[in-house]
């Protein structure tokens, strides 16, 4: 039997792919890690900031191994990023866009060899070059090696995070000898527990004054649990914490990393082909959409890359999908990404209303993620106008309120400037089984343009 494409579904459900996705029925993005909380998740927030935490990250991202000799030539024709100077035992965030210049998606590439690499996250920027090579001339051979919630069986690596100002610290007493110095964004090697491990210096949280203390490590899967324990045992003497379900998906927030907007794949005569390609039953097909933001036109959702924020890795020296419309995009309006910190008594209140009950209740409000779909887009609005969108409401100790990462006009992404976001998802009542009876609200906002 052959399986329904994505644009055999969007036509299935009426040809309005923004309707589709509203109306599909899933929750947030799931991690699979072991534990929801293996001490709390705030004491595990706070540990990031103030001595160490350990994210199992094995479970929940896609890794996409390219090899051939015409890899690099594949991710330079399908990026935004320079490729110059890139190669073996360096990474990069990878951002691809369609061409019009609008984010498909973006991921980790780690480059193993000169002429191996492997892209790491979510899934959707993984499909899109995997897409590229099948359709172009390149001597590539891809391996998929997918999340846990698609693949019943064992990963082909562990991965596991450590962060915050001690993070070295714990490492280096489980490793079998000294650490290499390690360049931002450069893999090193060494052992731990008699394992091979390559080690990527990059900041999860993005805590400011921390920006080298976090190593994501990977080592063959049959070696997880002793190296695990490893890590475990020499983290005692530093106050680490290991990290679950819970808080991890709020580290975005604080990096001021936004996950997931919605991929810029639903429309267009031009990526017809690419949605004939891609299963239903996969990730953008199964990408539910949600917030007080709605539109009937997909195109409302789509952002480039300046707008969050990714504007420094954009290089015009090479060319690229979508590079022609960017250059246009690069010269004009746009938007911002900044934090929104909610007002506290408004926070109060639609946490009060919940308990009083009633249809005029205010949606649910989750700590400390707050979102209820995969793709989240709140209105934020200066008076009566919508000024840009809110993303995945959290709250962490750290920043002392809940806080949206958001995608603002950059009139308005100044510090202190009082906006309004509405809460809520009316639209998805009756769809989402996650989204209760209730009324959508506002609550005050301060913008925010720098990490805490």
């Amino acid at each position: 039997m052959t399986q329904q494409s994505l644009e055999q579904m969007i036509q299935q459900s009426g040809g309005n792919p923004a309707k589709m996705l509203r109306q599909l029925p899933g929750g947030p993005y799931r991690f699979p890690i072991p534990e929801e909380e293996y001490t709390n998740w705030r004491d595990e927030q706070e540990s990031w900031r103030t001595s160490a935490v350990l994210f199992d990250q094995s479970f929940h991202m896609s890794d996409v191994y390219f090899k051939g000799p015409d890899v690099k030539r594949l991710f330079s024709d399908t990026g935004v990023n320079s490729f110059r100077t890139f190669g073996k035992n360096k990474a990069k965030q990878f951002v691809a866009v369609n061409p019009q210049g609008k984010v498909i998606a973006d991921a980790i590439l780690f480059a193993f060899a000169d002429d191996e690499y492997s892209l790491v996250g979510g899934p959707a920027a993984a499909n899109w070059v995997q897409y590229r090579s099948e359709i172009g001339d390149y001597d590539v051979t891809v391996t998929r090696d997918e999340a846990s919630m698609w693949n019943p069986g064992d990963r082909l690596l562990f991965r596991l995070q450590i962060q915050g100002p001690r993070a070295l610290d714990v490492v280096a007493a489980a490793a079998d000898s000294p650490l290499p110095e390690i360049g931002f964004f450069h893999i090193g090697e060494f052992t731990i527990a008699g394992t091979p491990i390559r080690a990527l210096n990059h900041t999860m949280i993005g805590t400011p004054g921390q920006e080298h203390t976090g190593l994501e490590m990977t080592g063959p899967w049959a070696s997880h649990d002793k190296v695990y324990a490893a890590l475990v045992d020499a983290g005692e003497q530093f106050d680490m914490r290991i990290g679950g379900s819970r808080s991890y998906p709020t580290t975005s927030n604080e990096s001021g990393w936004i996950a997931l907007p919605l991929p810029a794949v639903y429309s267009g005569d031009d990526m017809k082909a690419y949605r004939e390609w891609l299963p239903a039953m996969g990730f953008e097909g199964q990408a539910s959409l949600g917030g007080s933001f709605y539109s009937e036109n997909v195109e409302d959702y789509y952002v480039s890359p300046y707008d969050l924020g990714y504007g420094r890795v954009v290089k015009f020296d090479h060319d690229f999908i979508g590079r022609e419309a960017l250059e246009r995009i690069a010269e004009g309006p746009r938007r911002r990404k900044v934090w929104l910190e909610w007002d506290d008594a408004d926070v109060a209140r639609v946490v009060a209303s919940s308990l009083t009950g009633g249809p005029e209740r205010a949606k649910f409000l989750g700590l400390p993620s707050a979102w209820f779909s995969i793709i989240h887009y709140d209105k934020v609005l200066s008076g009566t106008d919508i000024v840009g969108f809110g993303m995945d409401p959290v709250y962490t100790v750290n920043q002392r309120h809940v806080t949206s990462l958001a995608m603002i006009d950059e009139a308005k992404a100044t510090d202190g400037t009082i906006l309004t976001l509405a809460w809520g998802d009316e639209a998805s009542i009756g769809h989402k089984l996650r989204v209760e009876t209730h009324k959508e609200t506002t609550v005050r906002v301060r913008v925010r343009t720098t990490q805490i």
